[in-house]
């Protein structure tokens, strides 16, 4: 990278104002400036002038249309000269009306040739760099409409290594291809791909499905493969994933045979694109959850068995997506679009430099991710970005859902382009998020936060009400909810059993929609629902313990919304004490199959949960006035929560279905309104046949769930 010396500085900040700033210790004391294009100069009138610390700041009118990418000079009245950088300008809607851009961009691939497309405006020169072993070949590109340069390379490039050289502010940095679709091995160079070498993958259609109809399922590609008894051979890849048939030492499933078997719908995989933190050359020597992003077009390399190979990634992911769809089961990708993993290194940031990312009022980038820069998701050629993005998932890889890490740094307007892009292709794509308010320079009703569901009808956000009103404060470790023995939640578990809609037509609630809910109370982050149990209620036998956690999980699936488990849930998931095991090793993150052999009657009891819930549409209304008509909350004592769904036979096999959760340690007794109830599970027990309830009165076991029905 060029280093310029420059004894002042001056910066485009509108595309009517040049700001200059003079060093105070050079001894100037200059306010008469001048603007040099090649031959031509024109005086730069100074409108304000101000004092600051170490120097004087000056701000000129400019007397002439800008052309952002043209070379300019500023001259003071010393006759002292530096170039007219490009400064705040970019992140102005002048800027983005007058530069963005509509088409294609990256490297369109044919047997004939393949064009390069860049977007850069601020740039004056740009340059295709291919590289063939240790040379390269560089070759000037052609600037085009709305700062868009292209080449084009005749002849078949499949497999051509290749990177951009950028001069912006007479700066050239080397930067990858923000469009790759292939990379070379640990994201140094993009490769040119043909995607019809590379295998189609058919849509797995859910027409006339609600959101509500899901279960969802997190899991983390290495999570499921790595322990050394999962019976699994390609551990932490791709196609292990996709192994079926395999079995741990004592003969019980694993894997994708085991997934399939507990009979969720939805694969939530954690981000498996490109991302930093693990050597793709060495994956074992390390752990990440994927959620620090590089390429956001390409698949993470340390996932595929050669990573050398810039089609491998591609091809097996595409498989194992294929294998999934053959068995039923839908993938949500686990996407990243709020930030990068280092700003400075980033593509984004080399080619169009302070415009893809969020500044606050001083300037300086924001950071409401916490990770040090912010997606500026407002801005026309980054929401282009994100929705050619997702779009691309959609067709070429026939992703099913997607999963908006922070999502409440991005904004309403890019949520619901979103939408719309996925609508097209086909609407049953789930779109969820975290709807989490953070402090980001985006004004409060902008953003896609879940104060502002209403805004976003047909997206749903992870309910943190739900997770911490069931379990206990997320964020402190020793509070208790409603299923550890805080019954002073009961008032607010009873609303986000609804999916937490008013039962009220025009009622205040979180949600307008139960499709908008995600309700859960364990994910990759934070403790698992176990390791939080053991600090809240260190006090109590394991077997209360256990109780108490598989009423959570009946909790998230007898609730009207979205369910959503994190994976091993159903086997007591721990990660032994370990909150954030982001970069944890494998065997803290890994789910361990033996465990889930030990609980295998717990695990039943959940799958038995999933099955009725999939089995009765009473269990997954998927709107409010639905909700409203059927269910009726019961009136019980401060430990048990109660309602019925009344006249649903239209909806499933039971014609009146009533549920009763009791979180006390002892049993309880209630009166039922009427005779001719059923009983499917009571407690831990799972009954199949026909028991009828004697009379009016039914015992609630202890830390237990109690289903009836009638017929």
């Amino acid at each position: 990278m060029l280093q310029i010396k420059r004894t002042f500085e001056a910066y485009i900040d509108t595309m009517q104002t040049i700001t200059i700033l003079v060093p105070k210790q050079t001894g100037q004391n200059c306010d008469s400036f001048m603007l040099v294009h090649k031959d031509e100069r024109w005086e730069l009138p100074v409108f304000n002038s101000l004092s600051l610390a170490q120097h004087m700041k000056y701000e000129c009118r400019v007397p002439i249309p800008l052309e952002i990418g043209e070379t300019y000079d500023v001259v003071d009245g010393k006759g002292r000269q530096t170039d007219l950088q490009v400064g705040a300008v970019i992140r102005t809607k002048e800027f983005d009306g007058m530069y963005a851009y509509d088409g294609k961009l990256g490297a369109t691939y044919s047997e004939e040739k393949t064009v390069f497309r860049l977007w850069a405006p601020t740039a004056s020169h740009v340059k295709l760099r291919i590289y063939e072993q240790m040379k390269y070949v560089e070759y000037d590109m052609q600037r085009r409409e709305k700062g868009v340069w292209k080449i084009e390379c005749v002849g078949d490039c499949d497999g051509f290594i290749y990177t951009y050289l950028v001069c912006v502010n007479l700066v050239w940095r080397e930067a990858t291809d923000p469009y790759s679709i292939g990379l070379t091995v640990n994201s140094e160079q993009s490769v040119v791909i043909d995607l019809g070498k590379t295998p189609r993958v058919n849509r797995l259609s859910w027409k006339g499905n609600s959101m509500t109809d899901a279960v969802i399922y997190e899991a983390h590609i290495r999570d499921i493969t790595s322990h050394l008894q999962s019976g699994i051979r390609n551990k932490g890849k791709y196609i292990g994933i996709i192994e079926e048939a395999t079995r741990d030492i004592q003969g019980g499933l694993t894997g994708l045979s085991y997934i399939k078997e507990l009979g969720i719908t939805h694969l939530q995989l954690l981000p498996f694109n490109d991302f930093g933190g693990v050597d793709e050359e060495n994956p074992s020597k390390s752990y990440n959850w994927g959620y620090n992003p590089l390429h956001y077009n390409v698949p993470e390399g340390s996932y595929a068995t050669n990573p050398y190979d810039p089609y491998n990634r591609i091809t097996e992911l595409k498989e194992m997506i294929r294998v999934l769809h053959q068995h039923g089961i839908r993938i949500i990708m686990d996407v990243v679009y709020n930030h990068v993993y280092v700003r400075e290194s980033s593509s984004f940031e080399k080619i169009v430099p302070g415009y893809y990312f969020r500044h606050d009022y001083h300037g300086m980038p924001s950071n409401g991710t916490g990770v040090g820069n912010d997606l500026a998701s407002e801005r026309k050629m980054v929401r282009k970005y994100i929705l050619d993005s997702i779009h691309y998932w959609v067709v070429e890889y026939g992703i099913d859902g997607f999963r908006f890490d922070l999502m409440g740094i991005l904004d309403v307007e890019t949520m619901n382009a979103i939408r719309q892009v996925v609508d097209e292709i086909d609407s049953s794509i789930l779109l969820l998020g975290e709807g989490w308010d953070l402090n980001t320079p985006l004004a409060y009703e902008a953003k896609a936060a879940i104060h502002n569901a209403d805004k976003m009808p047909r997206i749903a956000h992870f309910n943190d009400r739900f997770r911490d009103g069931v379990k206990g404060s997320t964020f402190h470790r020793h509070d208790k909810g409603f299923v550890s023995g805080n019954v002073t939640k009961k008032e607010e578990i009873l609303r986000l059993v609804t999916g937490s809609i008013s039962l009220r037509e025009r009622g205040n609630a979180l949600f307008s929609h139960p499709t908008q809910s995600v309700n859960y109370v364990e994910c990759h982050d934070n403790y698992t629902m176990w390791d939080k149990l053991y600090v809240s209620n260190k006090d109590e036998e394991i077997l209360m313990r256990r109780k108490r956690h598989l009423l959570a999980t009946a909790f998230v699936l007898l609730s009207q919304g979205i369910p959503f488990l994190h994976s091993g849930q159903e086997f007591f998931r721990t990660k032994h004490g370990v909150e954030n095991s982001y970069n944890a090793p494998d065997n803290i993150n890994q789910l361990d199959w033996n465990a889930k052999e030990k609980h295998i009657d717990i695990v039943r009891y959940v799958k038995a949960l999933i099955h009725i819930r999939r089995s009765h549409g009473a269990f997954r209304f998927s709107t409010a006035e639905l909700i409203r008509r059927h269910m009726v909350w019961l009136e019980t004592s401060d430990h048990v929560l109660g309602y019925t769904l009344r006249d649903v036979g239209a909806y499933g096999e039971w014609s009146d279905i009533a549920v009763f959760f009791n979180v006390d340690t002892t049993e309880h007794t209630v009166q039922l309104e009427e005779e001719d109830w059923y009983i499917r599970i009571q407690g831990e027990q799972l009954i199949s046949s026909h028991e009828k309830v004697k009379g009016r009165e039914i015992k609630l076991f202890p830390l237990g769930v109690t289903i009836l029905f009638k017929i």
